[in-house]
């Protein structure tokens, strides 16, 4: 490799086909695949079962291969141990995904083969009007009633709806039921994992007309039955700095989200520089612009995902876009 290691890169998707995906992350976000429906594109993701690729001296690099070759642009962060500990993800619901819960860390080291288990953050892209989503139970239900539900589709009085707008964030806890609703674009951010425990999916039937498999056992194991508080939209506070405003959307013991607002209409530029204790991903959601250095240049648009190495070289930002600035 010509690249040096504190130069930041593009990333390559791998792609999902999810019978309930649409076609948004293909006309909207420059997804080029010819997967129909477009589920998901993973984005940064070194899970083996879809692992994104790095675009470097006109290559495409497998980020397995990237982080073999040099765990060092992972940073010191005691979370990455020489491995990229987060995934992140576009989603676009055309129709509602299936009703489910995921493992912790703990039930997943000791179930499925010392995996991690998914706790996720979801920020919202699109929301058609009315879309919504389920989070929690909203009651408490014991495992006799959500069997029972399964089986005569009662389940969904149990579950706890919300609306949804554009802007929105949710963390979702691993044992909290979920599901995301038809009609909503988002990014997710969670460990790298791809354990889902389906516990309802409607009676759907794959594209080989079977009934889609449920997890009902290993979803009991692991699901909170007690009521869930309707989450609330935290305040949000904006920090304005010349070419440039920001907010914290999440912080957990996971990773960090910050979304920046770019606008250098009054100014050439503006510096950015990473810590040496993480590396980050900045993921463009609006709008477009170029990220420069000594000895690059590269342009982002809506849907471009760049991996900015730990203690990456000094680098400047231009243009108007909005941008998911992720780290450990």
């Amino acid at each position: 490799m010509t690249w040096k290691t504190d130069e930041p890169f593009l990333l390559k998707p791998a792609f999902k086909d999810y019978l309930w995906g649409g076609d948004r992350l293909r006309g909207e976000y420059h997804k080029e695949t010819d997967l129909s429906p477009l589920a998901e594109s993973w984005e940064c993701s070194t899970h083996p079962d879809g692992t994104s690729l790095a675009l470097i001296d006109q290559k495409e690099i497998p980020m397995t291969e990237v982080l073999k070759r040099h765990p060092e642009i992972l940073g010191t962060h005691p979370r990455t141990r020489d491995t990229l500990p987060i995934l992140i993800k576009l989603i676009d619901a055309k129709n509602d995904l299936s009703v489910q819960v995921h493992p912790d860390d703990d039930y997943a080291r000791i179930h499925e083969h010392g995996s991690l288990g998914k706790s996720e953050f979801w920020y919202v892209l699109e929301a058609e009007p009315g879309a919504s989503l389920i989070y929690g139970f909203s009651q408490d239900v014991t495992e006799e009633q959500v069997r029972q539900g399964i089986v005569d589709g009662t389940i969904q009085k149990y579950l706890q709806k919300v609306p949804v707008r554009r802007n929105d964030v949710f963390f979702v806890q691993a044992g909290t039921v979920h599901a995301i609703g038809k009609g909503i674009v988002i990014a997710e951010i969670q460990e790298s994992s791809n354990l889902t425990y389906r516990l309802y999916d409607y009676n759907r039937r794959d594209r080989n007309g079977n009934l889609r498999e449920l997890h009902v056992e290993k979803a009991l194991d692991v699901l909170n039955l007690h009521s869930s508080a309707e989450p609330a939209q935290p305040m949000r506070l904006l920090r304005y700095q010349p070419g440039y405003a920001s907010e914290l959307l999440t912080r957990c013991r996971y990773f960090e989200v910050e979304r920046i607002l770019l606008n250098t209409a009054l100014s050439a530029s503006v510096p950015y520089q990473t810590a040496s204790s993480s590396f980050e991903v900045l993921m463009c959601v609006q709008g477009k612009g170029v990220i420069t250095g000594k000895d690059f240049r590269i342009p982002f648009l809506k849907g471009s995902t760049i991996f900015l190495p730990a203690d990456s070289e000094s680098m400047f930002l231009s243009g108007k876009a909005e941008l998911l600035a992720i780290n450990c």
